[in-house]
Formats: structure tokens, C-alpha cells, sequence
């Protein structure tokens, strides 16, 4: 076989015919190609395998007894919509293969088949696969380059993690990233992508914090037909999207601890099993992970699985949180106000130096993202630059009058509380849940507080 024709990565066909000796010959020599071959005796046995199992190519006899080659076709269109098909015709059932291809079989071939012809077949449905997958990876990339996804800054800290990224990247390690919400894991992961062998193939990333509980299963490793109220047909699973390439599990410590389980033996074992299906079958995907929490923690208090944590946990990279590399605001927030701004003059003085004052000595509880936050703020409201301190978010503004306040005298206990709950509400965007997890106080006693404040306000009026 030549090089052209046999690719690193064979496909996974299903060949339908039934008669025997074919059926002996293509379990033979389809592997000798460099596939995985299964084989079915009849158009009903090629489509319940269709649902069960994840299938690149088949390869169907139009004239089998019962279910016709054509039906299957047709009922692949809907239960497996990606998979291509090819036709295997007499050469008296020319017409069959041609309204066959009006179903959507992408070729034909008739009896007796040259091994050679079903070769060079099946080696341009690889390269015709495999050139999809690279376009969307490079659009994906594209799409994400233009975004601004990249490590800005030049702290010791933040040259500590590119590194560290450039010397797992190459590897096919699983990768832990630490650190607080909102400081860049995300982006760090996509570092390790876009730096390894996988940068081709397709960065998926998922949240699992925000994935309902009753479909973790499904979002993570797909469903066949029919195997829940809802699943009305067969779907792919995140691990099986990004086949070749890496999965992103951002705030893995939020996965309950029966997943955790199935998690670990699909990082032992490469395989993945939708829900519904008997087989397993595998995945070639590289795992990384993010977390905010304390792991170790979690594992002394039964929340997550030790096992699990070193298997995740092979090789680790720490964000730093912004308020430890304040001397890289300034570029942070000139690299963002381009990505809103990318018409703004090169020259031009984007933050007034009060504003970039304001920027550097904030705390930044929200990190990376909180930042970007009130860049874009700043940037809708401004006309024209530079961005003066009436261009931040209300908390900058009030935040200036506290310390204005300070110089007339000390504030209360009772002040400095209000304040604080204040500014983190306004932070969040009035979202008073966000701001109470922020303070570490539960929602009832940010309201409680918030009530007292208002109360002791009218009496004063």
C-alpha cells in the first residue's frame, strides 16, 4: 500500500454482504489496510450496529436478503449521520447503485471488487476525514487567536507557566492546572494544545460545573437511541468530538463522585462506553484538567476520589492570581482594549494615568476575567480615548469617594461592611449570589446585612 492511500489512522468500517467468503476475505484483508473492520450477514444486523457503535465508513451489499443495502443507507442518514457509505453492486444493478448514491453513498463498486480499487477507495474517505477535522481544529484556532487567547505578561510567575506549558505541551501527559476563578486556566490549556502534536486536531472544553447531573454521563461519552426518555438519537459524546485532540475539564472538583469513577477508567483505559451501550470502544484523546478547589482536601473529606487525583494530577501548572503580578495590568489591559478596540491608533494614550492608578491597586478578586470585564466596560463608554476613572464600573468610582471619605475621618465597622458588600454586588454585575460566594458569607446574611444598611439610611433621612 502506498503511502498516499494508508494513513496513520485507519477508520472504523462496517461491511454488510451475506455471503460468507466475502465476509471471511474483508475481515482479512480490511485490517491488512490498516482498519477495524466489522462484519455483519444482513441490512437489520448493520443497522443495530450503526446505533451501537461509533462507524467512519460502511460498506454495503445492495442485494441482501430482508433489509436492502439501500435501506440501510437511508437509516444511517438519521441514526449516524457522519458515517460514509459505499456500495457493493453486480454489474447488472448498475441503476441500483446510482439511486444508492442519490441516498447519499458517496461510491460504488461492483462484484468481483479489486482489493486494490476498495484500497485507494477507502484511503481518499481517510484523507477527505482527516482534512475535515484539521479545517475546523484551524478555524477553532483562528477563532481563538483572534479572541486574544494568549499568556500576556511579564512576571517571573507568568513566565514560570509558559515553561512549564512548553515542556508538557509535547507530551501526552494529563495536566492539572490550579488556581483561582477567572485567572487563565483555560488558557493555559489551550497553550498545551496549541503547542503539542494534537494542535491539528480539535480542543473541546467543557465545564463540568455547569453540566445538569442527570447528563453528565451523556454530554461526557454520548447515548445511543433510545436509552433515556429524550434520547431520540444517537449522539456523540464530548470525548468522541475531541477524538485526536484534548478535552478540557475545567472545575473537575465539581464532578459527582460516581462519575469520578467512570472518569478513572476511561483515563486507565482509553475507552469510552455511551450510555445505553454494552461495548466499549476507544478514544485517542489527551486530558486536561482545572480546578479552583483544594483537591486534597476534598479527598480527606470523601469528595473526591484519591485514585482519581493522582492519576489527573501527573503533571501540575499554577496560575498565579492577578493581585501577584499587579506590574502586568498595564499591559494586560492595553492587550484587551485592542482585542474590543482593534481600530484604535498605536500611538494613541489609551488609560489616563489616574485610570491605569485605579487599575493597579485594585484587588481583583475576579482575576483575568474580571479585568477583561471592566475594560469592555470602559471601552462602550468611552467615546474617545483615554479612558478616564468616570469610565469604570460604579465600584472604581465609589471606591475613590471612600478614600476620599477616609481623609475626613474613620468609617464604622458597620460602614466598612456595607461597603465591601457593595462593591463586591456591583462587581458581580448586581448578581447577589456571586457576590456572597465572593465574600464567603451565605446569601441570607449579604441580605440581612444589606437590609440593615437600608434601615439605619432611612432613619438618618
Amino acid at each position: 500500500m502506498s503511502s498516499s492511500t494508508k494513513l496513520p489512522k485507519g477508520l472504523t468500517i462496517l461491511f454488510a454482504d451475506d455471503e460468507e467468503p466475502l465476509q471471511d476475505l474483508m475481515s482479512i484483508e480490511l485490517p491488512r489496510m490498516g482498519h477495524r473492520v466489522v462484519v455483519c450477514p444482513d441490512g437489520s444486523a448493520a443497522v443495530r450496529e450503526l446505533s451501537q457503535s461509533s462507524i467512519d465508513c460502511m460498506i454495503v451489499d445492495l442485494d441482501m436478503p430482508g433489509m436492502s443495502g439501500i435501506d440501510v443507507i437511508r437509516r444511517a442518514k438519521d441514526i449516524s449521520p457522519d458515517t460514509e457509505s459505499i456500495v457493493l453492486t453486480g454489474k447488472e444493478s448498475l441503476e441500483s447503485a446510482v439511486a444508492a448514491m442519490r441516498y447519499g453513498a458517496c461510491d460504488y463498486l461492483t462484484k468481483p471488487c479489486r482489493l486494490s480499487m476498495l484500497q485507494e477507495l477507502l484511503g481518499r474517505i481517510s484523507l477527505r476525514r482527516e482534512m475535515v477535522k484539521r479545517y475546523h481544529a484551524v478555524r477553532h484556532q483562528l477563532e481563538r487567536q483572534s479572541g486574544g487567547a494568549q499568556l500576556v505578561g511579564e512576571h517571573a510567575s507568568i513566565q514560570r507557566v509558559r515553561e512549564l506549558v512548553a515542556r508538557v505541551a509535547p507530551t501526552q501527559s494529563t495536566v492539572l492546572i490550579r488556581g483561582e476563578t477567572g485567572c487563565g486556566k483555560e488558557l493555559v490549556a489551550r497553550s498545551v494544545h496549541d503547542q503539542s502534536l494534537r494542535k491539528t486536531c480539535p480542543f473541546v472544553a467543557i465545564n463540568c460545573g455547569a453540566l445538569p447531573e442527570n447528563l453528565i454521563e451523556s454530554e461526557l461519552f454520548g447515548h445511543r437511541k433510545g436509552a433515556f426518555t429524550g434520547a431520540d438519537s444517537q449522539r456523540q459524546g464530548l470525548f468522541e468530538v475531541a477524538s485526536g485532540g484534548t478535552i478540557f475539564l475545567d472545575e473537575i472538583g465539581e464532578l459527582p463522585l460516581a462519575m469520578q469513577a467512570k472518569l478513572l477508567r476511561v483515563l486507565e483505559s482509553g475507552e469510552i462506553r455511551r450510555v445505553g451501550d454494552n461495548d466499549p470502544f476507544q478514544v485517542d484523546v489527551r486530558v486536561v484538567c482545572a480546578t479552583h478547589r483544594n483537591i486534597e482536601q476534598m479527598v480527606e473529606e470523601g469528595k473526591f476520589r484519591e485514585d482519581l487525583m493522582f492519576r489527573i494530577n501527573t503533571f501540575e501548572i499554577y496560575v498565579p492570581a492577578l493581585r501577584d503580578r499587579a506590574s502586568d495590568i498595564p499591559k494586560l489591559a492595553l492587550h484587551l482594549f485592542r482585542r474590543f478596540r482593534p481600530d484604535a491608533q498605536a500611538d494613541a494614550q489609551i488609560f489616563d494615568p489616574s485610570t491605569m492608578e485605579m487599575l493597579t491597586t485594585h484587588v481583583w478578586p475576579g482575576n483575568v476575567r474580571e479585568l477583561a470585564n471592566v475594560v469592555e466596560h470602559a471601552t462602550i463608554l468611552c467615546d474617545q480615548t483615554p479612558i478616564l476613572v468616570e469610565h469604570l464600573p460604579r465600584h472604581f468610582t465609589d471606591r475613590r469617594l471612600r478614600k476620599e471619605l477616609r481623609l475626613l475621618g474613620p468609617l464604622s465597622l458597620r460602614e466598612v461592611e456595607v461597603f465591601a458588600i457593595q462593591e463586591a454586588v456591583a462587581r458581580h454585575n448586581g448578581n447577589k449570589q456571586a457576590a456572597a460566594d465572593e465574600l464567603g458569607i451565605n446569601i441570607k446574611t449579604l441580605y440581612s446585612k444589606l437590609n440593615q444598611a437600608a434601615g439605619t439610611m432611612q432613619k438618618s433621612a
